[in-house]
């Protein structure tokens, strides 16, 4: 169950260690530090949607970058200093327009990163890259440590304190990525692949409609999932143990994706994860007054985004193969992350006032039902492409 020896486990657990560290204080906190600036629904979601937006173009431009130059670290390593020396920008900003530019140019930086590192753990792994989610668990308990811990810390030091520590944060994610070592190249010739020809593929299309639709349905949790709960009186430390809690159960789940995927197959680990999504988006939007409803929310983070993530991974490298990881895990991003994502958050901080925050996570969940439709039907395997692969 562990990887070659040949790949440095530590270094690449390291590495997304550091990185989700970051979104885990960037992600449950930074909308109160937009909230404490006195920033509407409409603009919290606007500003959050910056921050995605870059996600929509950049994964795929760096990819393609990286694709065509190798030097695939090299973009990691200048990506993110880019990203800090952006991010640091925030520290003086207060105003929502000057805020929203240089939220979307730090998320042009920030990324193009994780793709493309995601290209260099697999690379690493090699035959092995079962054990994907054993290296990619230290992700999450990056997340926890900030997420649990930064709570207690904001509720002393106060919320101002928020972006000096993203920005350290950052910095250490820069760092990280020095100590990690390129992977063997790829001998596949990049001429015989196309990626129009991989895009055409109706399976391909059905799970890039998939993956748009489960991060359009996370707009409310990212958005507003803080701010829901504290108009709800619960307290920041609690509110960190509740992100916390559900990557715990992320934890729990990449522990066992080495065992789950080989026995239950791609296609019904997507379709778990999108029906853990529906369940868990009408359990807060309904339950919200309910400590115990949100325990179990969060606790099916571990089927909608740890299974859901993991399994993605796995069809992005299944479909785009030696010259076009990098375009694939970059065209994953640029889709689910980017343009899910920020449709996501700047339609919830409309719908959020609008309809109200019980209907807004209705809406998030009728869209994983949808998703779920789609992978059903289109993400059938025929006996042709089970052959090729056995």
């Amino acid at each position: 169950m562990s990887p070659p020896p040949a790949a440095p486990y530590g270094r690449l657990a390291g590495f997304y260690f550091t990185y989700f560290a970051t979104v885990g204080a960037l992600a449950p906190y930074f909308n109160l530090y937009l909230e404490a600036l006195d920033y509407s629904p409409g603009e919290i979601g606007e500003a959050t949607a910056m921050l995605v937006a870059g996600r929509i173009v950049a994964p795929a431009l760096w990819g393609w970058v990286a694709d065509r130059s190798g030097h695939r670290l090299l973009i990691v390593r200048y990506t993110l200093l880019l990203a800090a020396l952006t991010f640091a920008l925030v520290l003086g900003t207060r105003q929502f327009a000057p805020m929203a530019g240089v939220l979307l140019l730090y998320g042009v930086f920030w990324s193009a990163s994780l793709p493309q590192f995601e290209v260099i753990t697999l690379n690493h792994l090699g035959a092995h890259v079962d054990d994907y989610s054993r290296i990619r668990l230290w992700g999450s308990v990056g997340f926890i440590a900030t997420a649990s811990l930064l709570g207690v810390l904001l509720e002393r030091v106060g919320i101002d304190w928020l972006p000096a520590i993203l920005l350290a944060l950052i910095a250490g994610v820069w760092v990280s990525s020095l100590l990690v070592s390129a992977p063997p190249t790829s001998s596949v010739p990049s001429a015989h692949l196309s990626l129009r020809a991989v895009l055409r593929q109706p399976r391909v299309l059905a799970l890039l409609a998939t993956l748009l639709l489960m991060q359009l349905s996370y707009g409310p949790y990212y958005a507003f999932y803080t701010i829901f709960l504290d108009h709800h009186g619960y307290s920041r430390a609690t509110i960190g143990l509740l992100w916390s809690l559900g990557v715990v159960a992320e934890i729990a789940l990449f522990l066992v994706m080495g065992r789950l995927l080989p026995a239950w197959g791609l296609r019904r680990l997507m379709l778990v994860s999108l029906a853990a999504g529906l369940v868990r988006w009408v359990m807060i939007g309904e339950g919200v007054e309910l400590l115990w409803v949100l325990i179990l929310a969060q606790i099916l983070h571990a089927g909608s985004f740890g299974m859901h993530h993991a399994a993605a991974v796995q069809y992005v490298h299944r479909y785009f193969t030696g010259a076009l990881q990098g375009r694939g895990q970059a065209l994953y991003s640029s889709i689910a992350y980017g343009l899910g994502g920020a449709l996501g958050v700047y339609a919830t901080g409309y719908l959020w006032t609008a309809i109200g925050p019980g209907l807004t996570y209705v809406v998030a969940a009728t869209l994983c039902a949808l998703a779920w439709v789609i992978a059903w039907q289109g993400l059938r395997e025929t006996a042709a492409a089970r052959a090729r692969r056995t």
